[in-house]
């Protein structure tokens, strides 16, 4: 269902992004008839360290989230590093406490696609964590993925804060046809299990992964609401499918894994 790199592909080389840092809003709430930016609630805390799992810092605080596919280049959602410069951010990479531990890291670069809600990060130097393989597709209907971030847990704007502790949800791919507004070919649908589960405010830009051979594969990165309700977890999640768009990372990357 979900064959999406080669279209992605063809567009990359007019999709020219654009070395942009992240907008001065990007961490405030969006008005009131924009898409939710997602954080994780009903999720449990992480059960593993995930080496690639990335917290996008300013002033030292969490404000998306990230995974790193190289070990100087991390992906991210667009919305959230679109207008601020790579000097005001720095990453966290490879811990589950969004304060301490991992390897923390300066940005030198911000990389943004002039259409779908994907990003890239360039990091100043290298770092020793592990990166995420990026999948060779998203998958089907009914493939089985998680999902990861540091934020809001309660579905209501502004009703909790940010856990420290990374947490992660398991959730599956649903019909685009449960999202409201998707990129069908660009884009994953990810269900709200139980109906009451999902990303909420703040973890956009995070990961979505599948496990391929006992190894997690990157397919998502956190993009907004599939139904616009401002209530987080009340239907399904959109995702930018980064495996179709992996023409367009490896332009700036290199090959990746």
């Amino acid at each position: 269902m979900r064959a999406r790199s080669l279209l992605v592909g063809l567009v990359a080389t007019a999709a020219s992004a654009l070395s942009l840092a992240l907008p001065a809003a990007a961490e405030a709430a969006p008005p009131a008839d924009a898409d939710v930016t997602p954080y994780i609630v009903n999720g449990r805390n992480a059960t593993q360290t995930y080496s690639f799992m990335v917290s996008l810092q300013r002033n030292g605080n969490h404000f998306c989230g990230g995974s790193l596919v190289k070990p100087d280049w991390v992906v991210t959602a667009a919305h959230c590093v679109r207008g601020t410069s790579a000097g005001q951010v720095q990453a966290r990479i490879g811990t589950t406490n969004r304060t301490s531990g991992g390897t923390v890291a300066r940005a030198s670069r911000i990389v943004v696609h002039n259409s779908g809600d994907i990003a890239l990060v360039k990091l100043t130097q290298p770092v020793q964590q592990t990166p995420i393989k990026v999948a060779a597709d998203s998958g089907p209907d009914g493939t089985r993925t998680r999902i990861i971030g540091w934020g809001q847990t309660c579905p209501n704007r502004g009703g909790c804060g940010a856990p420290v502790n990374l947490q992660e949800l398991d959730t599956s791919i649903v019909a685009d046809s449960r999202c409201r507004g998707i990129s069908g070919s660009t884009e994953i649908c990810t269900n709200n299990p139980n109906n009451n589960s999902g990303a909420c405010y703040g973890d956009s830009g995070g990961p979505q992964v599948k496990a391929v051979n006992g190894q997690w594969e990157l397919i998502g990165a956190t993009s907004r609401s599939g139904n616009g309700s401002s209530t987080c977890a009340t239907g399904p999640s959109i995702y930018a499918d980064v495996p179709a768009f992996r023409s367009w990372l490896q332009t700036y990357t290199g090959p990746l894994r």
